[in-house]
C-alpha cells in the first residue's frame, strides 16, 4: 500500500511543473509565483509596456536585456545599476561599459509608475529587469521561461564593480571566462548567454581594433571575414565615428535565433569576444557548432542560463528595500 501511495505521487509529480525556486546566497527564495496574492497584475504590466516599447523601437528588447546582464554581473541581481548619482552614490550608468550605451531606463521607469499605482511598495525594481529581459527574449522570437521572483532591491551601487566585472568586447577569452566563473556561471552558460548577441547593436568603437589593429602590429583580425570586414570599415573608420551603430547579427538583427552562432562558424562574428568562442577553445567551438545546427538546443539551454544568471547573489528576506522610483533610494 505504502509503495502505491509512492507511484501515485511519483505520478502527480510528473505532471507537475517544473519549479525554477532557487535557493539563494542571500538565504532566502526566489520563486516564480512570489507576486501571485500581492500584485496579481505585475507581470502582465511588465509584459505590456515592454511590449509596446519594442512595437515602437525593435532594439529596445536588446537594451532591456543587457541592462539585466549588466546589472547581475555587478554585486548580484539588484539593480544598483538603475541608481542615479547623488552625494554618496556614484553611478554605474558612468562606468566603461555603460557610459553612452546602457539605455531603456525611461521603459523601466514607466513600469515601476505603473506598477507602484497598481501596488504600492511591492514590487522591485531588480525582478521588473528580469521579468522584462525574458519578455524582450520572447518578443523577439526567443525562448521562454519563468522567472523566479524574490528579489530585493540594493542601497548603493559600485563603479568599480562594473567597470571590473562586466566582460568587454576585447577582453581575452581567458579573461570572458573568468569573469563568468566568478559569478557561478559554466563555460556552457557563457556561450548560451554570448547568443543573446542576437539581437541589438554595438558601437564602432567597440570592435575598431579588430578593422585595423588587433594585435598591435598594424594588422586587421585574420579571424575576421575579409569582406565583412570591408564593409564595417565603410562606417567605422580608423578615428571617428565611435558612436556609430551596427547589428550584433547582421542576418537576422531584430530576430532571437541562432543564427548568431551561424555568423560565428562564418568568421563573421561583430565583436571579438563573439568571435574568440569559436576560435580560442575546443569545448566553446563544439558548443558555437552545436547551437548553429540546432536551434532549440540553444532555445533550451539560454533559458536555463538566464535562470541561472538571474540568481546570481539576489537581496532577499528583509536585505535591500522595495524602492518607489528605480533611480534612487527611499529616503
Amino acid at each position: 500500500m505504502a509503495s502505491m501511495g509512492f507511484i501515485v505521487a511519483l505520478s502527480l509529480l510528473a505532471l507537475a511543473p517544473l519549479c525554477f525556486c532557487g535557493k539563494t546566497n542571500g538565504g532566502g527564495y526566489l520563486y516564480p509565483q512570489f507576486y501571485d496574492h500581492s500584485c496579481p497584475k505585475a507581470r502582465e504590466i511588465v509584459k505590456k509596456v515592454v511590449a509596446k516599447a519594442v512595437a515602437k523601437e525593435p532594439r529596445m528588447a536588446a537594451s532591456l536585456l543587457r541592462l539585466h546582464f549588466h546589472d547581475c554581473f555587478v554585486k548580484g541581481c539588484d539593480a544598483s545599476i538603475l541608481l542615479d548619482s547623488t552625494g554618496t552614490i556614484v553611478s554605474e550608468k558612468g562606468s566603461n561599459p555603460n557610459r553612452n550605451s546602457a539605455r531603456g531606463f525611461e521603459v523601466l521607469d514607466e513600469i515601476k509608475a505603473e506598477i507602484e499605482k497598481e501596488c504600492p511598495h511591492t514590487v522591485s525594481c531588480a525582478d521588473i529587469m528580469a521579468v522584462a529581459a525574458r519578455d524582450s527574449t520572447v518578443l523577439t522570437g526567443g525562448p521562454s521561461w519563468e522567472v523566479p521572483l524574490g528579489r530585493r532591491d540594493s542601497r548603493g551601487a559600485s563603479r568599480s564593480g562594473s567597470n571590473n566585472d562586466i566582460p568587454a568586447p576585447n577582453n581575452t577569452f581567458r579573461t570572458i571566462l573568468t569573469k563568468f566563473k566568478r559569478q557561478g556561471l559554466s563555460i556552457v552558460d557563457l556561450v548560451a548567454l554570448s547568443g543573446s548577441h542576437t539581437i541589438g547593436n554595438a558601437r564602432c568603437t567597440s570592435f575598431r581594433q579588430r578593422l585595423y589593429n588587433q594585435s598591435g602590429n598594424g594588422q586587421p583580425d585574420y579571424t575576421l571575414d575579409k569582406s565583412y570586414a570591408a564593409k564595417l570599415r565603410a562606417n567605422c573608420p580608423r578615428s571617428g565615428g565611435d558612436q556609430n551603430l551596427f547589428f550584433l547579427d547582421f542576418v537576422s538583427p531584430i530576430k532571437f535565433d541562432n543564427s548568431y552562432f551561424k555568423n560565428l562558424l562564418a568568421y563573421k562574428g561583430l565583436l571579438s569576444s563573439d568571435e574568440v568562442l569559436f576560435t580560442k577553445n575546443a569545448a566553446t567551438r563544439e558548443l558555437v557548432k552545436k547551437y548553429a545546427y540546432k536551434q532549440e538546443l540553444f532555445f533550451q539551454q539560454f533559458a536555463k542560463s538566464m535562470i541561472k544568471m538571474g540568481n546570481i547573489s539576489p537581496l532577499t528576506a528583509n536585505r535591500g528595500e522595495i524602492r518607489k522610483n528605480c533611480r534612487k533610494v527611499n529616503t
